[in-house]
C-alpha cells in the first residue's frame, strides 16, 4: 500500500488531491501566471479545437468529421501525428530516427511491484523511458526515486491518468503541470517529454505541453500489454509475446532499417508481486 515520505508530505497542501482530476491550486501564483500565457497561445494557434468527449473516454455523441485533419489533428481516431505547418506546432515522435533501434519505454509507474521489475531491468543492463504517473510518484516516492538512481529517462504520464482532450484548457494544463512538478521536487529533475494517456491528444494538447517545453511521444507499436489480465478485455501473456515477436520479425525482414519502433508498453503489476524498498536501498 502507499506510505508516508517526509519530503512529499510537506509538499501535498501545494498539490492537487491524488487521484482526482487536477487543477490549479488556490494560491499558486506561478502555475496561475505560466497557465495565463500558455493559454493566450492555444487561443492564437488553435481557437477553434474544443473539448469534446468525457474523461473516461466516453465519445458517444461526438461528431469525428474533421477531427483527424492536420488542423485538430486527433491522435485518438486515425492517428494524425503531424499538426498543419502553418501551426508551428511541433508533431509527436512516433519512431526512432535511429535505425534498427528499439524505443524502450513503459507507462504507469511508479508501482507497487516496480523494484521487481527494476531488479530485471538492471540484471538485463537495460534502460528505459519512464512515463510517470503524477499521483503514483505521490504514492509511490521511493520507487520513483530508484527510476533516477538507476540510469532511467523520466517522462510525463499526468496526473490523473484519464482523457486529456475532454478537459479545458486549465485542467489540461494542470494534469502536466503537476506531474512535472511533483517529478521535479521528490526526483530533482524536470521532464521534458510526455506521453497522453490513451494517446489521447490533439493540437490544442500539444500547444499546452509545448508551453512547458516537453515533447509529446506516442507510439508505432502496441504490445498490448494492458489488455493481459483485464476483465473485460483480457489477453493471454502469450499473445504479447506474439505481439512482440512482431516487432522482431518486422526488424529481420528489414523494416526497420531507416528508423526504429516506439513501441507501448507498460509497468505492470499484473504478474508480480509488492516488494518494498528503504531509503537506505537507494
Amino acid at each position: 500500500m502507499a506510505y508516508s515520505y517526509a519530503p512529499w508530505t510537506d509538499l501535498r497542501a501545494k498539490y492537487p488531491t491524488i487521484w482526482e482530476t487536477a487543477g490549479i491550486v488556490q494560491g499558486d501564483q506561478e502555475a496561475t501566471d505560466l497557465f495565463a500565457t500558455i493559454n493566450a497561445t492555444v487561443n492564437q494557434k488553435v481557437p477553434n479545437v474544443q473539448p469534446r468527449g468525457t474523461a473516461n473516454g466516453d465519445w458517444s455523441g461526438v461528431n469525428q468529421t474533421g477531427l483527424n485533419s492536420p488542423e485538430t489533428c486527433w491522435w485518438t481516431f486515425g492517428g494524425c501525428s503531424t499538426p498543419a505547418a502553418d501551426l508551428n506546432i511541433q508533431p509527436d515522435i512516433t519512431t526512432l530516427p535511429i535505425p534498427e533501434s528499439w524505443g524502450y519505454g513503459f507507462d504507469d509507474g511508479p508501482n507497487c511491484s516496480h523494484n521487481a521489475f527494476y531488479d530485471y531491468l538492471n540484471e538485463q543492463n537495460q534502460k528505459a523511458t519512464m512515463f510517470f504517473i503524477g499521483s503514483n510518484v505521490a504514492d509511490w516516492p521511493l520507487q520513483a526515486l530508484r527510476g533516477i538512481k538507476d540510469g532511467h529517462q523520466i517522462c510525463v504520464h499526468t496526473w490523473s491518468h484519464q482523457y486529456m482532450t475532454s478537459f479545458s484548457n486549465e485542467v489540461a494544463f494542470a494534469e502536466l503541470y503537476y506531474t512535472r512538478k511533483i517529478i521535479k521536487d521528490i526526483l530533482g529533475v524536470t521532464p521534458k517529454c510526455w506521453r497522453p494517456p490513451f494517446g489521447d491528444v490533439d493540437n490544442r494538447i500539444r500547444v499546452i505541453a509545448e508551453g512547458m517545453n516537453m515533447t509529446n511521444i506516442v507510439w508505432s507499436d502496441d504490445s498490448a500489454d494492458w489488455k493481459a489480465g483485464a476483465a473485460a478485455n483480457a489477453i493471454t501473456p502469450e499473445q504479447v509475446d506474439a505481439n512482440y515477436q512482431m516487432v522482431i520479425d518486422a526488424q529481420k525482414n528489414g523494416s526497420y532499417s531507416s528508423h526504429g519502433p516506439v513501441v507501448l508498453t507498460h509497468e505492470l503489476s499484473t504478474y508480480l508481486s509488492c516488494r518494498s524498498i528503504s531509503i537506505a536501498d537507494l
